[in-house]
């Protein structure tokens, strides 16, 4: 059984969409809200909630991912075009939040128990902006040392970093839990102790630098305890 040792790993950084949160559906889904009109318009195919957003905008920071699916189509925007399309991305998203609440898989809540459990320090991030809003509304901020949200200037994986930085743990010693292509790919190229991959869609993420590679957290174990 694929485990995390605690012997050497001092922490262990979550992207909460879809990792911690069953939030990536709720992003899937109000980002085809917005692109669908404006494909239609095009007379462009519409949105693939599985295929396009897995892998042109997932793990992306929203401007990013508007530019990223749209070049995917041969569509050059305007920055304010992507910035409307984020904006009403965003508006939809929140709404659904707000009005609907979150749910969080309860692997990873029982993964996040046991990790703390043992004396590991934690920390959630995401390229959404909404992280802390998401994680609270799931009711799960006592789970966390650190919450970082997105960044409109920065790309999410960047996070990862900057989180191991505040829980005072080398990237080395700490260990990324993610499913999307830039951040498995991010975690590796930073030089993570241990990146482990969920991947419930066959996007090969351990050709991009995972260590470990699963489907559920339940398949994934803990071992050792972090020294006092």
């Amino acid at each position: 059984m694929a485990a995390i040792d605690l012997s050497g790993i001092r922490a262990v950084v979550f992207d909460t969409d879809g990792v911690v949160t069953d939030t990536a559906r709720v992003h899937a889904a109000a980002w085809k809200s917005v692109f669908d009109p404006y494909l239609r318009a095009l007379s462009s195919t519409p949105f693939d909630v599985r295929e396009d957003y897995l892998c042109h905008v997932d793990g992306r920071t929203r401007l990013d991912g508007v530019r990223t699916f749209l070049a995917s189509r041969g569509i050059r925007p305007g920055e304010e075009e992507v910035a409307a399309l984020g904006s009403a991305k965003d508006r939809i998203f929140v709404e659904q939040i707000e009005r609907y609440g979150v749910a969080a898989f309860p692997s990873a809540v029982g993964l996040l128990h046991e990790l703390r459990h043992r004396g590991c320090r934690t920390a959630g991030v995401s390229a959404s902006a909404h992280c802390r809003k998401v994680i609270t509304a799931a009711g799960l901020m006592h789970l966390f040392d650190v919450v970082i949200d997105g960044r409109h200037d920065q790309p999410g994986p960047a996070s990862f970093e900057e989180a191991a930085r505040l829980l005072d743990v080398p990237p080395e010693r700490a260990a990324v839990v993610g499913d999307t292509l830039p951040g498995i790919e991010a975690a590796a190229r930073a030089g993570f102790g241990q990146v482990v991959a969920i991947d419930r869609a066959g996007l090969a993420l351990k050709e991009l630098g995972a260590h470990v590679v699963i489907t559920d957290l339940a398949e994934l174990d803990v071992t050792g305890r972090v020294p006092l």
